[in-house]
């Protein structure tokens, strides 16, 4: 699909491109993270900076490589935080220590790289014990160009129900965001090792304020293909209460349009695994069409930590997974992400 025949803001205003450049009020955050996968499954990761108004001259960081072996390269901190302002004087750069990202072209092109260390540990380590210690280290360098592939996605803009249930409670778990598919090519290095890579991910754009007290759980979902059609959903599980909960979704065909739907078979989070797990999903189109969409996990690059914790945490807060897939839509084939989260009480033992 060449992107330069479509409209990528998706009547998204420019300027919610540009990051936060002077400290806000406390408790806001505005970050920037990606969900990248190698084209053919070898590794994928996950990089992200918020910057938090009570904390803005140490802004935090997260990074995890996780590879088709097993074998998983983690870091989580903050750093010395990076001048916003790009060479054009614009507020394009939202950084931190061994991290940066830059906005090169609104919606169009965006740029990551890291260069640290990062603890060496696994998938399965991760799950058995997602507060690990952390004893050995790689040097790791990554550098990616990031293309984007869609126009960006704003929660609650498809289905008029979708936006009721965001403008309450459910809206405070996510903040004002929106999410882009793009392509990507780049560098990883590891201990000196260098690879060149091609890949997919999704890009999120988010500043406000967030909160999970009350949060009950998720299923996240996005990927882009070959041909230039795409999918993404996100869903919160039925309310005990028997209100709505917050479920949206969309497709693009190859010939760019986007059409709203509503996911209808989800793959709830009801274990911990490295991979290999079926997270084949189906969605329902505005227009009737039935969407099945075959998935299967590759890596898993996160497992029971990755929300802010509330203030008095409950025991049966939702423990969260963060992994990378692949996805095949009518014959055709790629890789994307996935999150979910449930609350242990539903979890299998």
């Amino acid at each position: 699909m060449a992107t330069a025949a479509f409209d990528l803001t998706g009547g998204v205003p420019e300027e919610r491109e540009f990051v936060v450049a002077e400290k806000p009020d406390d408790g806001l955050r505005d970050a920037v993270n990606v969900w990248i996968e190698e084209e053919n499954g070898l590794f994928a990761m996950r990089i992200g900076v918020e910057a938090v108004g009570n904390a803005w001259d140490r802004h935090e960081f997260w990074l995890d490589v996780a590879f088709a072996d097993g074998r998983l390269l983690s870091k989580r901190g903050d750093g010395a935080v990076h001048a916003p302002y790009g060479a054009d004087g614009r507020p394009t750069v939202r950084g931190t220590g061994p991290v940066r990202f830059e906005c090169e072209d609104p919606f169009r092109r965006w740029t990551v790289s890291y260069r640290g260390q990062a603890a060496e540990t696994s998938a399965q380590a991760i799950i058995d014990d997602p507060d690990f210690k952390e004893t050995r280290w790689s040097d790791l360098e990554i550098a990616a160009e990031m293309d984007m592939a869609a126009p960006p996605w704003v929660p609650g803009s498809l289905l008029p129900e979708a936006a009721a249930a965001l403008c309450g409670e459910q809206g405070s778990f996510m903040s004002p965001r929106y999410e882009q598919l793009f392509r990507c090519s780049g560098r990883l290095t590891v201990d000196g090792v260098a690879r060149p890579f091609k890949g997919n991910g999704l890009r999120i754009r988010r500043t406000g304020f967030r909160a999970f007290a009350g949060f009950w759980g998720h299923c996240w979902q996005s990927a882009v293909f070959p041909d230039g059609r795409a999918f993404g959903f996100n869903i919160y599980p039925p309310r005990e209460d028997g209100e709505p909960n917050y479920a949206e979704g969309w497709i693009i065909d190859a010939d760019g349009v986007r059409t709203p739907a509503r996911p209808v078979e989800v793959p709830w989070l009801r274990r911990f695994v490295t991979g290999g797990e079926d997270v084949s999903c189906v969605l329902e189109t505005v227009d009737g069409r039935r969407v099945a969409i075959a998935g299967t996990t590759f890596v898993n690059v996160r497992s029971r930590g990755g929300f802010a914790k509330p203030v008095d945490w409950p025991a049966d807060f939702p423990l969260v997974q963060q992994s990378h897939a692949f996805y095949t839509w009518d014959g055709q084939s790629t890789t994307g992400m996935i999150e979910r989260s449930s609350k242990p009480s539903v979890m299998e033992s």
